[in-house]
């Protein structure tokens, strides 16, 4: 692909791109056997209320997971909510401030204090030492995020709580599909919750689930995930409305009937961005452990400004104006988002790496509606703009040619 700066759209060029390319545009399935599954609740009626295919659903994730105990949920965040009071977390807990905004709210909207802690700068995750730092009195759990499909310490973070006598959960919204060691994330800590949203590898149009092998958990999620109900007028506990409806099982359903096949154009065109991408001067592409099972669904970059020549910010405002809608994951972090910024104003001191990530980090779309072509494309774009950074910043920084006055 042979470019000019006049062929740059942020220049008035025509678009690498006549539609644009998203970061988590939805993988479907087999639309025939979806419309199948959706006839038949119509025609049987059973819409919602832990219908037949909610209960498929959840037995198929916890037989993935290796747990026993799956509770499906509306959505990710209603998971993070229902599971954090199901484990019985209150006061503080310990959280990055490198992840989506849902996994702080979903404690602040409890009246549960998160308390931000720094990342590893290799792996993204919770610095286990920085953990052990941030310990008080009022902590009662630490939640990891398997960011990226990359699992956390481990090892590490369930070492700590069981010495400190702490709940230890997982958001695991990215990383359905994956193991760490072997074993099969879900199965790991007090719970972890997944995301079926749309934008995820594996979608159910819209929705969660809360997986644990903690049969307490399980029964205090399940009965408050439908209005505390534990038997037909039977009330026992505050709960809410986050039951998954039918269709969103049959998505999902659907949805794990392709699960190989939308790993494997995941990894496919992960290999091809690594190709793509080599040897570009402070552009590092995120690996993966490919000795563990992965879902490959985030194409994540880091650009050193200093190495590239070029800041995170120009790269995507170049390729933005190409109809490539990379993402500033997660810009500016949550500690600097409201209610946190004010309640945590000295919050960015204690987190040097990941106020350092969130000015280098930027995802790039991937899927199955993405293929060699329209990779090699990306990556081509990316290089040209690093390699002519400073005559792009120069023309973007040209004042505007002033109107002529009619005479």
């Amino acid at each position: 692909m042979k470019l000019s700066l006049d062929d740059l759209a942020i220049f008035g060029g025509r678009p690498a791109f006549a539609e644009p390319l998203h970061v988590g545009r939805p993988n479907i399935g087999d639309r025939a056997r979806l419309l199948e599954r959706i006839n038949d609740l119509l025609d049987r009626r059973w819409l919602t209320n832990e219908g037949p295919y909610v209960r498929e659903f959840e037995l198929r994730i916890a037989a993935l997971a290796g747990v026993p105990h799956c509770i499906a949920t509306c959505n990710g965040t209603m998971a993070l909510e229902i599971g954090i009071r199901a484990a019985g977390l209150s006061q503080e807990v310990i959280v990055p401030s490198f992840t989506f905004v849902a996994t702080a709210h979903a404690l602040q909207w409890q009246g549960i204090t998160p308390v931000f802690c720094d990342v590893d700068p290799a792996t993204h995750t919770l610095d286990p030492g920085r953990v052990e730092e941030l310990i008080t009195p009022r902590t009662t759990g630490i939640i990891g995020v398997h960011l990226w499909g990359r699992p956390c310490n481990i090892g590490a973070l369930g070492e700590i709580a069981r010495h400190r006598g702490l709940k230890l959960l997982f958001d695991a919204a990215h990383a359905f599909g994956g193991s760490h060691r072997g074993r099969m994330i879900g199965g790991f800590g007090d719970a972890e919750m997944f995301s079926f949203h749309a934008t995820k590898f594996l979608n159910s149009f819209e929705g969660g689930a809360i997986v644990t092998a903690d049969a307490d958990i399980a029964a205090r999620a399940r009965m408050m995930r439908n209005f505390g109900f534990v038997d037909y007028d039977d009330v026992r506990y505050v709960g809410t409305n986050g039951k998954m409806a039918e269709v969103a099982a049959a998505m999902g359903l659907t949805s794990l009937e392709s699960l190989a096949e939308f790993v494997e154009v995941n990894r496919r065109n992960y290999h091809l961005f690594r190709i793509g991408l080599k040897g570009i001067p402070g552009v590092s592409l995120l690996p993966y452990d490919e000795s563990e099972r992965c879902n490959y669904q985030y194409v994540v970059l880091e650009i050193d400004e200093q190495a590239a020549g070029i800041s995170r910010d120009l790269t995507q405002q170049v390729l933005h104006r190409e109809n490539v809608l990379a993402r500033r994951y997660f810009y500016p972090g949550c500690h600097r988002m409201e209610p946190y910024r004010s309640y945590f104003p000295s919050a960015r001191f204690m987190l040097p790496q990941t106020e350092r990530l969130v000015q280098r980090v930027l995802s790039l779309p991937t899927g199955t509606a993405i293929g060699p072509e329209e990779i090699r494309t990306m990556c081509d774009l990316v290089r040209f703009a690093r390699d002519h950074a400073p005559a792009i910043a120069t023309r973007l920084a040209r004042p505007e040619p002033a109107a002529e006055t009619p005479a």
